[in-house]
């Protein structure tokens, strides 16, 4: 099918990176290839792919690539070029390889996705990298920025308690200092938020969440701006030897189908919780940038087109034995760390995971946090068990 550039990104979104017709006829999903060698009918053909992919061209010379999904994820974030990975963490961990080295400093905003601290202390430190946390809300990042500065790395909102990051104000800091910006963008699942339309330069997502969208997929995915980024992080992806599998890339292609309309379901669904929880007398707040008292509703509502299905609150007056309690009383909420799936989950925020945050240590009073991931259930339902488990645990 061919593409018009004048069609709308979801239309784009359906048809990006389809099967070609050969002879009249073709199937409308892209076909499963597995196998992890190419064969070639001589030398010369093997030689003149190596030369082609050496110079740029996205051909397989060995194993398989995603090329279909990767096209689709550049429709979805429009970009320049898209790399996966085998998770999330391994999609952030290819970034800060790509562009950092020895003598390197980076700043990365505090309330970022926990598990790249651990790829701090435990790989960049020991490579002589200088990773420094600051607060976007707090700090003055044009004086933070040093002649090594390499990397400004974002996530808006923030993990665990959703904090919108003023993004077109950071970037173009960022980029008048010639540092690029990397942002997770995976709370938006690429569909409610375009960082490089707002000046970003690299989006990351976790291809395992709302991309994939059932919960059975583990794959991260980088989406970048311009061909010098591609270069850069397109030799140290193929040097890691980072690949997925052909069915990993075949459910995460067929989940971005439906995308806009999954989302557009959790975001219906999440509010509607969302608005009862911050009724409830035992909740001290609500965390969620669609409602209007929300601390950050008002930049969410300028770079945001929707909010997807995380929803956190803290529990006033009450510690996390209490927290942990709620969250075992519930029943159709499953104990669980991922969400973007169907289904709903719930997690007590670990302590320290909080007060990495600056705005946590000035607001949060040491309250138990809990993330819910509000999934496709009747939302009806969802609330009623929320209710029971208020009724039976918190006074």
């Amino acid at each position: 099918m061919s593409q018009n550039p004048a069609d709308g990104v979801h239309t784009r979104l359906l048809h990006a990176g389809s099967a070609r017709l050969r002879d009249g006829a073709g199937p409308v999903n892209v076909p499963v290839v597995r196998t992890s060698t190419v064969r070639f009918a001589d030398v010369e053909t093997l030689a003149d792919r190596h030369h082609r992919r050496s110079h740029g061209e996205r051909i397989a010379t060995y194993g398989r690539h995603g090329l279909a999904l990767e096209d689709a994820l550049c429709t979805l974030e429009g970009g320049h070029r898209a790399f996966l990975a085998p998770s999330g963490l391994s999609a952030i961990t290819l970034v800060l390889l790509a562009l950092l080295g020895p003598g390197d400093h980076a700043l990365v905003s505090d309330t970022v996705y926990a598990p790249l601290r651990r790829v701090d202390q435990t790989l960049l430190q020991r490579l002589g990298v200088e990773i420094q946390y600051f607060s976007p809300a707090h700090d003055d990042l044009d004086k933070l920025i040093r002649t090594e500065t390499r990397l400004v790395y974002l996530e808006s909102p923030g993990s665990l308690l959703f904090d919108v990051l003023d993004l077109p104000a950071l970037t173009t800091i960022a980029r008048a200092k010639g540092v690029p910006v990397a942002i997770d963008n995976t709370w938006s699942g690429g569909w409610f938020l375009q960082p490089l339309r707002l000046g970003a330069n690299i989006s990351i997502q976790a291809a395992t969440k709302y991309i994939a969208g059932h919960s059975d997929v583990m794959q991260g995915a980088v989406v970048v701006d311009s061909p010098a980024l591609a270069e850069r992080i397109g030799t140290t992806h193929e040097a890691l030897g980072l690949t997925i599998g052909a069915d990993d890339a075949y459910l995460a292609l067929r989940g971005l189908r439906t995308l806009p309309v999954r989302l557009a379901q959790h975001q219906r669904n999440a509010t509607e919780v969302a608005q009862w929880l911050q009724q409830q007398p035992q909740v001290a707040r609500t965390f969620y940038p669609a409602l209007p008292d929300d601390p950050g509703h008002t930049l969410w509502k300028r770079d945001f087109s929707g909010a997807s299905g995380l929803v956190s609150f803290a529990l006033k007056g009450s510690d996390d034995a209490a927290a942990s309690r709620l969250v075992n009383a519930l029943r159709l909420f499953a104990i669980g760390a991922s969400w973007g799936g169907y289904e709903s989950l719930a997690l007590v925020a670990p302590p320290e995971r909080l007060n990495a945050s600056r705005s946590w240590q000035e607001h949060g009073n040491n309250a138990p946090v809990i993330r819910l991931h509000i999934g496709l259930e009747d939302p009806r339902d969802l609330i009623a068990d929320l209710r029971q488990a208020f009724q039976h645990t918190i006074a």
